[in-house]
Protein backbone atom coordinates (compact mmCIF):
# COMPACT_ATOMS: atom_id res chain seq x y z
CA UNK A 1 0.00 0.00 0.00
CA UNK A 2 0.88 3.34 -1.16
CA UNK A 3 -0.23 6.21 1.34
CA UNK A 4 0.58 9.86 0.89
CA UNK A 5 -0.78 12.46 3.96
CA UNK A 6 -0.47 15.86 3.12
CA UNK A 7 1.93 15.66 0.65
CA UNK A 8 3.04 19.17 -0.80
CA UNK A 9 5.64 20.32 -3.50
CA UNK A 10 6.36 23.89 -4.83
CA UNK A 11 8.55 24.92 -7.58
CA UNK A 12 9.60 28.54 -6.69
CA UNK A 13 6.03 30.35 -6.38
CA UNK A 14 3.91 27.58 -7.97
CA UNK A 15 2.68 24.76 -6.23
CA UNK A 16 2.57 21.80 -7.57
CA UNK A 17 0.77 19.45 -5.20
CA UNK A 18 -1.31 21.11 -2.27
CA UNK A 19 -1.63 18.92 0.55
CA UNK A 20 -2.76 15.32 -1.20
CA UNK A 21 -4.44 12.71 0.90
CA UNK A 22 -4.39 9.47 -0.67
CA UNK A 23 -3.92 5.50 -0.32
CA UNK A 24 -3.15 3.67 -3.07
CA UNK A 25 -4.40 0.07 -2.46
CA UNK A 26 -2.41 -3.18 -3.19
CA UNK A 27 -3.96 -5.19 -5.44
CA UNK A 28 -5.76 -2.38 -6.86
CA UNK A 29 -5.87 -0.59 -10.26
CA UNK A 30 -5.79 3.52 -9.62
CA UNK A 31 -6.51 5.78 -12.39
CA UNK A 32 -4.60 9.25 -11.39
CA UNK A 33 -6.21 11.45 -13.82
CA UNK A 34 -5.98 14.89 -13.96
CA UNK A 35 -5.74 17.77 -16.66
CA UNK A 36 -2.23 19.05 -17.67
CA UNK A 37 -0.32 20.70 -14.72
CA UNK A 38 -2.97 18.86 -11.83
CA UNK A 39 0.34 17.43 -10.76
CA UNK A 40 0.37 14.06 -12.09
CA UNK A 41 4.03 13.68 -12.71
CA UNK A 42 5.29 15.53 -9.72
CA UNK A 43 3.44 13.14 -7.55
CA UNK A 44 4.56 10.14 -9.62
CA UNK A 45 8.13 11.28 -8.91
CA UNK A 46 7.78 11.65 -5.50
CA UNK A 47 6.35 8.39 -5.08
CA UNK A 48 9.22 6.79 -7.01
CA UNK A 49 11.22 8.72 -4.28
CA UNK A 50 13.06 11.01 -6.92
CA UNK A 51 12.11 13.91 -5.61
CA UNK A 52 10.91 14.35 -1.87
CA UNK A 53 8.14 16.10 -0.90
CA UNK A 54 8.24 19.67 1.19
CA UNK A 55 5.64 18.87 3.53
CA UNK A 56 4.01 15.53 3.98
CA UNK A 57 5.00 11.90 4.07
CA UNK A 58 4.79 9.02 1.39
CA UNK A 59 5.04 5.04 2.95
CA UNK A 60 5.01 1.86 1.27
CA UNK A 61 3.58 -0.49 3.57
CA UNK A 62 3.30 1.88 6.30
CA UNK A 63 7.24 2.67 5.78
CA UNK A 64 9.34 5.85 4.93
CA UNK A 65 10.30 5.41 1.11
CA UNK A 66 14.26 4.33 0.79
CA UNK A 67 16.59 3.80 -2.00
CA UNK A 68 15.72 -0.13 -1.60
CA UNK A 69 12.25 0.60 -2.36
CA UNK A 70 12.74 1.59 -6.28
CA UNK A 71 13.75 -2.00 -6.98
CA UNK A 72 10.14 -2.61 -5.84
CA UNK A 73 8.70 -0.74 -8.38
CA UNK A 74 8.29 -0.21 -12.34
CA UNK A 75 7.80 3.04 -14.18
CA UNK A 76 6.86 2.72 -17.69
CA UNK A 77 7.28 6.48 -18.74
CA UNK A 78 5.22 8.14 -21.83
CA UNK A 79 8.14 9.09 -23.12
CA UNK A 80 10.51 6.16 -24.59
CA UNK A 81 13.75 5.56 -22.61
CA UNK A 82 15.11 2.92 -24.63
CA UNK A 83 19.19 2.98 -25.92
CA UNK A 84 18.37 2.47 -29.61
CA UNK A 85 21.64 0.86 -30.68
CA UNK A 86 21.36 -1.78 -28.58
CA UNK A 87 20.30 -5.45 -29.43
CA UNK A 88 16.34 -5.87 -27.86
CA UNK A 89 17.15 -9.04 -25.56
CA UNK A 90 20.40 -6.97 -24.52
CA UNK A 91 18.41 -4.02 -23.41
CA UNK A 92 15.87 -6.26 -21.11
CA UNK A 93 19.08 -7.72 -19.51
CA UNK A 94 20.59 -4.43 -18.81
CA UNK A 95 17.29 -3.31 -17.61
CA UNK A 96 16.70 -6.04 -15.35
CA UNK A 97 20.29 -5.65 -13.75
CA UNK A 98 19.54 -2.40 -12.80
CA UNK A 99 16.85 -3.47 -10.66
CA UNK A 100 19.10 -6.40 -9.11
CA UNK A 101 18.85 -9.06 -11.51
CA UNK A 102 22.03 -11.73 -12.55
CA UNK A 103 22.29 -11.13 -15.87
CA UNK A 104 21.55 -15.11 -15.98
CA UNK A 105 17.61 -14.41 -14.90
CA UNK A 106 17.37 -11.22 -15.95
CA UNK A 107 18.09 -12.94 -19.95
CA UNK A 108 15.77 -16.39 -18.76
CA UNK A 109 12.69 -13.46 -18.00
CA UNK A 110 13.69 -11.57 -20.91
CA UNK A 111 13.33 -14.31 -23.38
CA UNK A 112 10.12 -15.41 -21.43
CA UNK A 113 9.01 -12.00 -22.05
CA UNK A 114 9.71 -11.78 -25.49
CA UNK A 115 7.67 -14.85 -26.48
CA UNK A 116 4.98 -13.54 -24.49
CA UNK A 117 4.91 -10.27 -26.53
CA UNK A 118 5.20 -12.23 -29.86
CA UNK A 119 9.07 -10.63 -30.35
CA UNK A 120 11.10 -13.30 -29.43
CA UNK A 121 12.61 -13.67 -33.43
CA UNK A 122 13.66 -10.20 -32.86
CA UNK A 123 15.49 -10.59 -29.33
CA UNK A 124 18.94 -9.93 -31.48
CA UNK A 125 17.56 -6.60 -33.18
CA UNK A 126 18.74 -3.54 -32.52
CA UNK A 127 15.79 -1.40 -31.02
CA UNK A 128 15.92 1.24 -33.53
CA UNK A 129 15.17 -1.36 -36.11
CA UNK A 130 11.59 -1.66 -34.39
CA UNK A 131 8.52 0.00 -34.83
CA UNK A 132 7.22 2.35 -32.67
CA UNK A 133 4.39 -0.35 -31.31
CA UNK A 134 7.40 -2.92 -30.68
CA UNK A 135 9.57 -0.50 -29.25
CA UNK A 136 6.71 -0.11 -26.92
CA UNK A 137 5.94 -3.76 -25.93
CA UNK A 138 9.94 -3.90 -25.51
CA UNK A 139 9.09 -0.33 -22.47
CA UNK A 140 6.79 -2.75 -21.21
CA UNK A 141 8.42 -6.09 -20.60
CA UNK A 142 11.79 -3.80 -19.44
CA UNK A 143 9.28 -2.67 -16.98
CA UNK A 144 7.55 -6.12 -15.59
CA UNK A 145 10.98 -7.91 -15.78
CA UNK A 146 11.64 -7.78 -12.06
CA UNK A 147 8.34 -8.62 -10.74
CA UNK A 148 7.99 -5.20 -9.25
CA UNK A 149 5.24 -5.05 -6.27
CA UNK A 150 4.03 -1.54 -7.65
CA UNK A 151 3.54 0.04 -11.13
CA UNK A 152 3.41 2.95 -12.64
CA UNK A 153 2.19 3.44 -16.14
CA UNK A 154 2.12 6.98 -17.84
CA UNK A 155 -0.05 6.20 -21.03
CA UNK A 156 1.11 2.85 -21.56
CA UNK A 157 -0.97 2.21 -24.63
CA UNK A 158 0.74 4.69 -26.53
CA UNK A 159 1.82 2.84 -29.79
CA UNK A 160 -0.14 -0.32 -29.80
CA UNK A 161 -2.82 -1.27 -31.81
CA UNK A 162 -5.92 -2.80 -31.04
CA UNK A 163 -5.06 -6.60 -30.60
CA UNK A 164 -2.22 -5.33 -28.21
CA UNK A 165 -3.91 -2.41 -26.44
CA UNK A 166 -6.03 -5.98 -25.34
CA UNK A 167 -3.41 -7.92 -24.80
CA UNK A 168 -1.59 -5.67 -21.94
CA UNK A 169 -4.49 -5.46 -20.62
CA UNK A 170 -4.53 -8.67 -20.18
CA UNK A 171 -1.29 -8.30 -18.31
CA UNK A 172 -2.70 -5.67 -16.07
CA UNK A 173 -5.36 -7.61 -14.73
CA UNK A 174 -2.90 -10.38 -13.92
CA UNK A 175 -1.02 -7.91 -11.97
CA UNK A 176 -4.12 -6.66 -10.07
CA UNK A 177 -5.14 -10.61 -9.51
CA UNK A 178 -1.23 -11.28 -8.10
CA UNK A 179 -1.70 -8.42 -5.62
CA UNK A 180 0.51 -5.67 -7.32
CA UNK A 181 -0.60 -2.09 -7.00
CA UNK A 182 -1.24 -0.42 -10.27
CA UNK A 183 -0.91 3.40 -10.94
CA UNK A 184 -2.46 4.00 -14.16
CA UNK A 185 -2.36 7.59 -15.43
CA UNK A 186 -3.40 8.61 -18.49
CA UNK A 187 -5.99 10.77 -20.91
CA UNK A 188 -7.49 8.22 -22.56
CA UNK A 189 -11.44 8.59 -20.41
CA UNK A 190 -12.02 4.67 -21.95
CA UNK A 191 -9.12 3.06 -20.48
CA UNK A 192 -9.26 4.17 -17.16
CA UNK A 193 -12.99 3.54 -17.01
CA UNK A 194 -12.93 -0.02 -18.41
CA UNK A 195 -10.06 -1.08 -15.79
CA UNK A 196 -10.00 1.24 -12.74
CA UNK A 197 -11.10 -0.06 -9.62
CA UNK A 198 -10.67 3.30 -8.33
CA UNK A 199 -10.34 7.15 -9.70
CA UNK A 200 -8.43 9.91 -7.92
CA UNK A 201 -8.62 12.87 -10.45
CA UNK A 202 -6.37 15.83 -9.62
CA UNK A 203 -6.49 19.14 -10.69
CA UNK A 204 -4.10 21.99 -10.21
CA UNK A 205 -2.29 19.95 -7.40
CA UNK A 206 -5.41 19.10 -5.49
CA UNK A 207 -7.17 15.85 -5.10
CA UNK A 208 -10.85 17.03 -6.31
CA UNK A 209 -12.74 13.76 -6.60
CA UNK A 210 -12.20 9.84 -5.77
CA UNK A 211 -13.55 6.64 -5.07
CA UNK A 212 -14.82 3.77 -7.86
CA UNK A 213 -16.82 4.59 -10.57
CA UNK A 214 -19.87 3.63 -9.08
CA UNK A 215 -19.50 6.15 -6.39
CA UNK A 216 -18.46 9.20 -8.37
CA UNK A 217 -21.33 8.75 -10.93
CA UNK A 218 -23.72 8.50 -8.08
CA UNK A 219 -22.10 11.36 -6.70
CA UNK A 220 -23.65 13.44 -10.18
CA UNK A 221 -27.16 12.69 -9.23
CA UNK A 222 -30.05 11.22 -11.08
CA UNK A 223 -31.22 14.51 -13.19
CA UNK A 224 -29.63 13.58 -16.67
CA UNK A 225 -32.23 12.23 -18.88
CA UNK A 226 -32.63 11.07 -22.32
CA UNK A 227 -36.34 11.01 -23.68
CA UNK A 228 -37.03 9.81 -27.07
CA UNK A 229 -40.88 11.19 -28.40
CA UNK A 230 -43.06 12.43 -31.05
CA UNK A 231 -44.17 15.80 -31.04
CA UNK A 232 -43.34 19.36 -30.49
CA UNK A 233 -39.70 20.00 -28.56
CA UNK A 234 -40.25 22.99 -27.23
CA UNK A 235 -42.35 21.21 -24.89
CA UNK A 236 -39.14 20.10 -23.43
CA UNK A 237 -37.03 23.17 -24.33
CA UNK A 238 -39.68 25.73 -22.50
CA UNK A 239 -40.03 23.60 -19.21
CA UNK A 240 -38.68 25.75 -16.30
CA UNK A 241 -37.49 22.46 -14.71
CA UNK A 242 -35.37 21.61 -17.66
CA UNK A 243 -32.14 23.30 -16.93
CA UNK A 244 -29.87 22.03 -20.09
CA UNK A 245 -31.18 21.02 -23.34
CA UNK A 246 -29.47 18.97 -26.18
CA UNK A 247 -31.39 17.20 -29.29
CA UNK A 248 -29.25 14.78 -30.70
CA UNK A 249 -31.38 13.79 -33.45
CA UNK A 250 -35.10 14.71 -34.43
CA UNK A 251 -36.89 12.96 -31.65
CA UNK A 252 -34.46 12.06 -29.31
CA UNK A 253 -33.51 14.67 -26.59
CA UNK A 254 -30.85 15.00 -23.64
CA UNK A 255 -31.39 16.87 -20.76
CA UNK A 256 -30.76 17.99 -17.04
CA UNK A 257 -33.28 18.78 -15.00
CA UNK A 258 -32.66 21.30 -11.90
CA UNK A 259 -34.00 19.08 -9.64
CA UNK A 260 -34.32 15.50 -9.76
CA UNK A 261 -37.08 15.03 -7.52
CA UNK A 262 -38.75 16.63 -10.17
CA UNK A 263 -38.51 14.18 -12.40
CA UNK A 264 -41.95 12.10 -12.65
CA UNK A 265 -44.04 15.33 -12.47
CA UNK A 266 -42.09 16.33 -15.49
CA UNK A 267 -42.46 12.91 -17.38
CA UNK A 268 -46.04 13.05 -16.26
CA UNK A 269 -46.81 16.64 -17.74
CA UNK A 270 -44.79 15.91 -20.79
CA UNK A 271 -46.75 12.75 -21.57
CA UNK A 272 -49.76 14.45 -21.90
CA UNK A 273 -48.64 16.63 -24.23
CA UNK A 274 -45.92 14.76 -26.29
CA UNK A 275 -46.41 10.86 -27.43
CA UNK A 276 -42.92 9.52 -25.40
CA UNK A 277 -41.73 6.43 -26.78
CA UNK A 278 -38.73 6.09 -24.32
CA UNK A 279 -37.75 7.32 -20.89
CA UNK A 280 -34.59 6.96 -18.78
CA UNK A 281 -31.97 8.69 -16.12
CA UNK A 282 -28.67 8.69 -17.72
CA UNK A 283 -25.28 7.37 -16.30
CA UNK A 284 -22.67 10.02 -16.83
CA UNK A 285 -19.17 8.70 -18.53
CA UNK A 286 -15.55 8.96 -16.80
CA UNK A 287 -14.73 11.47 -19.79
CA UNK A 288 -18.27 13.72 -18.51
CA UNK A 289 -17.36 13.96 -14.63
CA UNK A 290 -13.70 14.59 -15.78
CA UNK A 291 -14.55 17.74 -17.60
CA UNK A 292 -17.45 18.76 -15.64
CA UNK A 293 -15.21 18.87 -12.34
CA UNK A 294 -12.28 20.56 -14.37
CA UNK A 295 -14.31 22.95 -16.14
CA UNK A 296 -16.66 23.75 -12.42
CA UNK A 297 -12.76 24.13 -10.39
CA UNK A 298 -11.41 26.31 -13.78
CA UNK A 299 -14.78 28.83 -12.91
CA UNK A 300 -16.52 27.88 -16.17
CA UNK A 301 -19.92 26.16 -15.88
CA UNK A 302 -20.00 23.22 -15.30
CA UNK A 303 -22.44 21.26 -17.45
CA UNK A 304 -21.39 21.91 -20.87
CA UNK A 305 -23.15 20.57 -23.78
CA UNK A 306 -24.62 17.21 -22.83
CA UNK A 307 -23.11 14.00 -24.03
CA UNK A 308 -23.83 10.96 -21.33
CA UNK A 309 -23.62 7.69 -22.42
CA UNK A 310 -25.72 4.10 -19.96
Amino acid sequence: MIELQGVTKHYEKTVAVAGIDYRFEPGKLTGFLGPNGAGKSTTIRMIMNIIAPDAGRITAGGQPLSEAFRNRLGYLPEERGLYKKMKVLEHLVFSGSLKGLGRGEARRRGLRWLERLGLAERAQSKVEDLSKGMQQKIQIAGTLLHEPELVLLDEPFSGLDPLNVDAFKAILLELRAQGVTLIFSTHMMEQAEQLCDEIALGDRGRLVLAGTLAELRAGYGRNHLRVRFAGDAGVLRGDPRVAAYSEREPGLAELRLADAAQASAALRDWSARLAIDHFEVMVPSLHNIFIRTVTAGAGAPPEGGLAWTR
